[in-house]
């Protein structure tokens, strides 16, 4: 990382689909375990992080998106961690949107929420970035 001034990056692009989200949280938890977390936050970084991988495969799924990717990008500097999941799976804008389905997407948003200190969903005609932030030592 040289003099230590610039964030170290990590990127993984899987295939968007059940199989391959827990690749992904085993992959933050590598990621967040070389950081200064306590164990518990780093069980809530692999759970927000699955948890949102998990959306974006539902999405592809009912978007018809079998060939979508799931690009995990994160960020480490010394005080925190900023993950950006960037999905392919189109809209998440359902014309036919029951309730059941968007409060299922609701928990899903507010669970992460408990489990990450920032959460910012921007979605796309194409699919969702979800950045989530997490600062060591804030517990």
């Amino acid at each position: 990382m040289g003099n230590g001034d610039s964030p170290a990056q990590v990127e993984l692009i899987i295939p968007c689909r059940p199989e391959f989200v827990g690749v992904a949280r085993l992959v933050m938890l590598g990621v967040a375990s070389r950081m200064r977390f306590s164990y518990d936050e780093v069980e809530d970084i692999r759970l927000a992080v699955g948890e949102a991988c998990t959306t974006s495969v539902e999405w592809a799924e009912r978007n018809r998106r079998s060939d979508s990717t799931i690009v995990l990008r994160s960020e480490i500097t010394p005080d925190k961690l900023t993950v950006d999941i960037i999905d392919t799976a189109g809209s998440r804008k359902d014309e036919a949107d029951s309730s059941d389905d968007q409060d299922k997407e609701d928990l899903g948003a507010l669970l992460i929420t408990l489990l990450v200190d920032e959460i910012k969903i921007e979605p796309g005609p194409d699919g969702t970035r979800v950045r989530m932030v997490k600062h060591v030592g804030q517990r």
